[in-house]
């Protein structure tokens, strides 16, 4: 693909992933089935077909002394497997720590973690997270609550105030600092690897 000059949403986050490790930036990634990916798209562990229970993760041997690179598949205990990234990305704010619910049902399980926790993080506690929950949805067809990433949930718990206008004299640093996560629908690989990199690469932590 890189020769043919094409980039899908696999190699982006390949591509994403692994130029951060090369940079010295830990990753973990956690989820239901993230080692192949919900769609089978993602790749990241190889497993030997001839000897039981033996795998390599071909992102922990690009560069020498690279960053590790930590995926594994989590059992269907969202809420406790959402509490704990939050907590490991508290603890590692210099680490890249990612979560992937497969479809709308999975993330309807660690919904009071999003709400009490993630959503109302700095507002609330104080505290600035990075987690990136990646919701790869986009499947019409398969059951009212199998098809959608449920965005109206996250949009609606966004704080903009549609009855008060901003001051405009610092208004970016304001904007990003009141905010209590970012949105974002890619429409290209192109945005998915660049909004994978700017986020541990930002000043500052806000989830995504």
């Amino acid at each position: 693909m890189v020769k043919n000059r094409t980039v899908d949403w696999a190699l982006a986050e390949y591509m994403a992933f692994g130029s951060l490790l090369k940079e010295g930036i830990h990753i973990r990634l956690s989820g239901q089935d993230v080692e192949r990916g919900t769609f089978s798209h993602r790749h990241h562990v190889l497993h030997d077909q001839n000897v039981d229970k033996r795998t390599c993760i071909p992102m922990n041997h690009l560069w020498p002394n690279q960053a590790p690179y930590t995926v594994c598949n989590s059992s269907l205990s969202e809420y406790g497997v959402l509490g704990f990234e939050l907590g490991f990305a508290m603890a590692s704010p210099n680490a890249l720590v990612l979560w992937e619910a497969q479809f709308g049902d999975f993330h309807n399980t660690a919904q009071c973690i999003i709400d009490q926790f993630i959503c109302p993080g700095q507002a609330k506690w104080v505290r600035q997270n990075g987690i990136v929950l990646l919701l790869p949805h986009g499947m019409e067809g398969m059951g009212p609550e199998h098809s959608s990433a449920r965005p109206e949930r996250f949009l609606q718990m966004c704080n903009d105030d549609p009855d008060v206008f901003p001051k405009l004299d610092d208004f970016d640093v304001r904007q990003l600092y009141e905010c209590n996560w970012i949105v974002v629908n890619c429409s290209t690989p192109a945005n998915f690897f660049h909004v994978l990199r700017r986020q541990i690469l930002l000043p500052f932590r806000k989830p995504v």
